[in-house]
């Protein structure tokens, strides 16, 4: 029993009417589902990923408009890195960034590989990580950037925590991730970053950990990151994950069922969140992949609530079809 990777990131916005033209208009991801969040219907839970949201393409955020911005620190998911094609990928999105006024780092290597840094509107911090494979991708007709510049999912996420021994237990020990080479955290390089990674390994698959006792805790807000999500192919290997974790003396949710997947959630000993999610049934379930992310879409034990749901919810932004 292995995990296949990273399925998927949560992420929380102020401003969700902002953050679908980012995603969808800057970036050129698909806006593969509109729903809520099941635990809060009064915000919008948006899924952004390839043309069908195959899993390990998802980014996906939280709409609090109440919120305050994210205090970076310990206990936290502080950059999300997402795969393109290669160097040539980086240099187009570089020229891109500059278009759009969006602020970014020199290109410069991450574990070896070529990586453009760069934050979104809100803050949050992204990097775009240079990839020789296409993975579970599959381009979306109608991105404004071209099939082979699109991003093609999630390459690694870097957690900060305040110590790493127990936070590498839980990857290693527990969830059967192997210990890669260390690379020196670029702002720091006397600093060593702990590279993680599980399925057949490389981008998609890694979780780096950077050990910060200097920091103060994280407080999460508009511009960080909610949760960590990792694939496991169906409901029986996530029982047994459930089963495996909860005997390490981790606190395990129940197998919650989100209708275009299933999950289980548990806080590692760094404070960080993290989700098991199944791959399927996906977001085609209740709409026609043509036309994913165009209307609302809520599981059927909301669909009576729809009208009260829909009343509480601020307009979005509609997509271009082209």
């Amino acid at each position: 029993m292995e995990l296949g990777g990273l399925h998927h990131l949560t992420a929380v916005t102020a401003d969700a009417a902002a953050n679908v033209t980012f995603y969808t208009q800057t970036l050129g991801m698909r806006l593969v589902k509109k729903t809520v969040n099941q635990d809060d219907v009064s915000a919008y839970h948006l899924f952004y990923g390839d043309a069908i949201g195959h899993a390990g393409t998802e980014v996906t955020f939280f709409d609090w408009p109440n919120i305050g911005r994210n205090v970076p620190g310990t206990g936290s998911v502080t950059r999300v890195a997402l795969r393109v094609a290669g160097r040539d990928a980086l240099d187009w999105w570089a020229r891109r960034l500059d278009q759009a006024g969006i602020a970014h780092g020199e290109i410069g290597k991450t574990a070896g590989r070529d990586t453009l840094n760069f934050a979104d509107p809100e803050g949050q911090q992204l990097a775009l990580v240079a990839d020789g494979t296409a993975g579970d991708f599959t381009p979306w007709t109608g991105s404004p950037v071209p099939a082979e510049m699109q991003i093609r999912g999630l390459a690694h996420v870097v957690l900060s925590v305040e110590r790493l021994t127990p936070t590498a237990f839980v990857l290693t020990d527990v969830l059967g991730f192997r210990r890669g080479d260390d690379y020196p955290e670029p702002e720091n390089p006397t600093r060593p970053v702990a590279v993680f990674e599980t399925g057949p390994g490389g981008p998609g698959t890694q979780v780096h950990v950077e050990e910060r006792p200097d920091l103060p805790p994280a407080r999460l807000g508009a511009g960080g990151v909610h949760h960590v999500a990792f694939r496991t192919p169906n409901g029986v290997e996530q029982e047994a994950w459930r089963e495996r974790i909860a005997r390490a003396g981790v606190g395990v949710t129940e197998i919650i069922d989100r209708f275009y997947f299933a999950s289980i959630y548990f806080r590692e000993p760094g404070r960080v969140l993290y989700e098991i999610a199944t791959d399927g049934p996906g977001f085609a379930t209740d709409e026609d992949a043509a036309h994913l992310g165009e209307s609302l879409s809520l599981p059927p034990f909301l669909e009576p609530h729809r009208r009260q749901i829909e009343a509480g919810l601020r307009p979005l932004p509609t997509a271009p079809v082209r």
